[in-house]
C-alpha cells in the first residue's frame, strides 16, 4: 500500500472499507476525515491539513456516503497539485457521488485498496496510432479478468501517472469499456475505444 498514489475506493461497506484501510496503513502517518455528509468546512479542513509539511508520506482519507459538489469543488486544486508527501484516498459507497472532475484527477479502485495495482508501459503524452497497434496487438489474448485488471491500470496510468486531466469523453469511454468487459465484448475492441480517445478527437464533450 505505501508505494500507492491518490485513489478512489468504491464499496457499499464505508466503515468497514475503512477499517481495513486503516489496518493496512498502521505503520503510516494517517489522518482521517470520516463524516456522512461531507461538507464544505470538512473539505477546507481537509486542504489545511493537507498542505502541514511532512518529512514523510501521509495519507489524508476521507470517507463518507454523501458528498455533495461544493464541497468536491473545493478539493479540486489540491487533488491536481497535491502538496509533497501527501496521498488523497477516498471511499465512497457509488462513483455517481462523485463529480467526473474529481473522477478524472484519481483512479477508481473498487474495493481493491488492499492490492497493487498492475503497472503498464503506456505513456500517454505520447500516444500515436503505432502505440495503439502495438499495445492492442500485445493484449489481444487477455481473459475478462485481466482485461478488467488492464483498464485499471490504464486509468492509473493516464491520471495518476501521467497526470491527465481527462475529459468527460475519456471519462465516459472508460465507464463504457468496463461496461462492454462485462457483456464479454471483444477485449481489442474495448482497448481501442479507450485508447483512441486520446487522440485528436479527445476533447469531445
Amino acid at each position: 500500500m505505501n508505494d500507492l498514489g491518490s485513489h478512489i475506493i468504491i464499496s457499499q461497506e464505508v466503515e468497514e472499507s475503512l477499517s481495513s484501510l486503516l489496518q493496512e496503513l498502521k505503520s503510516a502517518r494517517t489522518v482521517t476525515f470520516v463524516e456522512e455528509d461531507f461538507k464544505v468546512e470538512h473539505a477546507k479542513a481537509v486542504v489545511a491539513e493537507a498542505y502541514i509539511s511532512e518529512e514523510n508520506k501521509k495519507y489524508i482519507v476521507i470517507a463518507a456516503k454523501n458528498f455533495n459538489s461544493i464541497s468536491q469543488n473545493a478539493l479540486l486544486k489540491i487533488f491536481e497539485e497535491p502538496p509533497r508527501n501527501i496521498v488523497f484516498i477516498i471511499i465512497v459507497p457509488s462513483k455517481s457521488i462523485l463529480l467526473p472532475t474529481i473522477r478524472s484527477r484519481l483512479p477508481i479502485l473498487k474495493n481493491r485498496y488492499h492490492q497493487k495495482i498492475k503497472e503498464i508501459e503506456f505513456d500517454f503524452s505520447k500516444i500515436d496510432n503505432a502505440m495503439i497497434f502495438k499495445f492492442l496487438k500485445e493484449n489481444e489474448r487477455v481473459k475478462k479478468h485481466e482485461a478488467k485488471e488492464i483498464l485499471e491500470a490504464l486509468f492509473y496510468r493516464a491520471t495518476a501517472v501521467d497526470r491527465l486531466i481527462l475529459t468527460k469523453y475519456q471519462l465516459e469511454c472508460f465507464d463504457k469499456a468496463y461496461r462492454l468487459i462485462e457483456l464479454n465484448s471483444r477485449v481489442q475492441s474495448v482497448f481501442a475505444l479507450v485508447l483512441m480517445s486520446f487522440l485528436g478527437g479527445s476533447d469531445a464533450d
